[in-house]
């Protein structure tokens, strides 16, 4: 493996290597090791932009959990527009892309990890679902303050139906994500009771 590669944006350079590793390999084949080979690097380039693997890793998830902010303010920005099932499938699908899928079970198999995820930001622990988590009630919260989910209801256990679900929905699945059919079904029978027929 060339040493003298010179890696311009090191650290987006690394990152994309390693979420390629991990849609490729899973989690168990996510090593340093595997990274650099990907990046087309020295071993030590890793190290000189991070103190350890773990750090790395943390940084990592961070900027990929960032990136979901994006997809996150694009469904707030739906509120209001469209049907509250719809947005929620078309915000599911992407929110549980393949990327976010296959960093959940890294962060929830590296106790290291997950440490200093929640040393980085409140609830970092469970980074990727707690961004997730967050635009699925913030989005809740925007329609039902426009009456387009009811009132009384109770918008944390919606949440909390929608996002884990949605993980066991799309997680796991060797044929590629599920029939949009299927999540549009899904969605909407949470929302049964919340949402008027007409908006559903």
């Amino acid at each position: 493996m060339p040493t003298g590669v010179h890696l311009r944006d090191a650290r987006q350079q690394l990152f994309d290597a390693a979420e390629r590793v991990l849609l490729r390999a899973g989690p168990s084949g996510l090593t340093s090791r595997a990274v650099t080979d990907e990046a087309g690097c020295a071993k030590g380039v890793l190290h000189r932009h991070f103190a350890d693997f773990d750090d790395f890793l943390a940084g990592l998830v961070l900027d990929r959990a960032a990136q979901l902010e994006t997809q996150a303010g694009a469904l707030r920005d739906a509120a209001g527009a469209g049907t509250p099932a719809g947005n929620l499938t078309a915000a599911l699908t992407t929110l549980f892309g393949p990327v976010p899928l296959a960093i959940i079970p890294l962060i929830t198999f590296r106790d290291e990890l997950r440490a200093r995820l929640r040393r980085a930001r409140p609830g970092g622990g469970i980074a990727i679902l707690g961004q997730v988590t967050a635009a699925v009630s913030a989005y809740l919260a925007d329609e039902q303050a426009r009456g387009r989910i009811a009132a009384g209801a109770d918008l944390d256990s919606l949440t909390l139906s929608l996002v884990g679900g949605g993980h066991l929905l799309f997680a796991d699945r060797d044929g590629g994500p599920p029939d949009p059919a299927a999540v549009r079904r899904f969605v909407t029978t949470v929302l049964a009771d919340v949402v008027p027929r007409r908006q559903s």
